[in-house]
C-alpha cells in the first residue's frame, strides 16, 4: 500500500526557504502536472517530503528592464501565452508553451517546473539554452545564478541544490536577435517531443552571429550542438550552408531508441527541422 508523502504549504519565499534549510527530502512543487508520475517512483526515488510553493506569489510575473525580460518561476504556459512582453521579445517561447499539454496543464503548469524536471525533452529548455538564459536559484544563504547552458548537467539532474528554490529566469535580449522554434511529436498537440528545436542568430552584414542550435529528446539532457553552430556561425544565408549545417547536425547528435521514437528518425527529423529553420531565416 503507498504511503502519500506530507506536503507542506509555505505562505512566502521566506518560510519555503526556512524549511529548505532546516528539513531534508523535500520535493518542491508548483502546477504539480508531474507529481504522481513522480511519486510512482518510476523515474526516481519517490518524495519524502513535498513543498507545495504554489502560493508563493513573490515567483510570479513577467517584467522587461535594461534589456532582459525577467520572468518569475512560478509563470504558467497560459501566462507566457498571454504575456504582451513575451509576445513581443520571446515569441518562440510563446510558441513553446503553446506545445504544452491541453489548456487545463497549460494553466497550471509553469516555466520554473519545466526546467527543475529537468526531462531532456522539455519543450521550454531548447529556448532558454538558445536565448542564453540565466537561472536564478534562492536559498538561506543568498542568490545565485546559473547560466543555461549549465543547468542540465546528466539526465534528470540540476545545478540546483537540496536547499535551494528556483526564483526566476533571465532572458538577455540583445538587439537585432531572431528565435524560431520547432517541435515534432506523435500528434500535432498533446504530445511529448520527439525532437524540440530552437534556432537563435542575429543578422550582421548579410552573415549569421552568435548562433545557437539547441535541441531537445535527442539525449540524456537538452543541448546545444556546438559543431553545427560552428558551421553556421559568420556564414550567409545560402542553400549550401543549410546544407552543411543539417548534414554536420545529423553526424553530431546521438540519440536513442526509445517507446516514443529511434535513433535514426530523431537523426533525420532533426537535420530536416534544422534546414527548414534555416530556410525560413534565409527567406527562400
Amino acid at each position: 500500500m503507498r504511503v502519500e508523502p506530507p506536503v507542506s504549504s509555505p505562505a512566502n519565499l521566506a518560510e519555503a526557504l526556512t524549511l529548505l534549510a532546516t528539513e531534508g527530502g523535500w520535493r518542491p512543487i508548483a502546477g504539480g502536472t508531474d507529481l504522481i508520475v513522480q511519486m510512482t517512483g518510476d523515474l526516481a526515488p519517490p518524495p519524502e517530503r513535498v513543498l507545495d510553493i504554489w502560493r508563493l506569489n513573490e515567483l510570479r510575473g513577467v517584467a522587461v528592464e535594461d534589456g532582459v525580460l525577467t520572468m518569475g518561476a512560478l509563470t504558467t504556459y497560459t501566462q507566457i501565452r498571454n504575456s504582451d512582453a513575451c509576445q513581443e521579445h520571446l515569441p518562440a517561447l510563446v510558441a513553446a508553451a503553446a506545445t504544452i499539454g491541453a489548456a487545463q496543464i497549460q494553466n497550471r503548469g509553469t516555466i520554473g517546473g519545466n526546467a527543475i524536471n529537468a526531462s531532456p525533452a522539455g519543450d521550454t529548455l531548447p529556448v532558454l539554452l538558445a536565448t542564453d538564459a540565466e537561472l536564478v536559484l534562492g536559498s538561506a544563504r543568498g542568490e545565485r545564478m546559473v547560466a543555461a547552458k549549465d543547468f542540465w548537467p546528466a539526465y534528470r539532474k540540476t545545478a540546483c541544490a537540496p536547499d535551494e528554490l528556483l526564483l526566476r529566469i533571465r532572458f538577455p535580449l540583445p538587439r537585432g536577435r531572431q528565435v524560431r522554434f520547432r517541435k515534432v511529436g506523435t500528434r500535432r498537440a498533446q504530445a511529448i517531443s520527439k525532437v524540440v528545436m530552437a534556432l537563435s542568430w542575429r543578422e550582421d552584414g548579410g552573415v549569421w552571429r552568435d548562433v545557437r542550435v539547441s535541441l531537445g529528446s535527442v539525449a540524456a539532457t537538452p543541448i546545444r550542438a556546438r559543431e553545427t553552430e560552428k558551421v553556421l556561425e559568420g556564414a550567409a544565408a545560402r542553400q549550401t550552408t543549410a546544407d552543411h549545417a543539417a548534414a554536420t547536425l545529423a553526424a553530431e547528435i546521438h540519440p536513442i531508441d526509445d517507446v516514443r521514437s529511434t535513433a535514426d528518425y530523431r537523426r533525420v527529423v532533426s537535420a530536416r527541422i534544422l534546414h527548414r529553420l534555416l530556410r525560413e531565416a534565409g527567406g527562400w
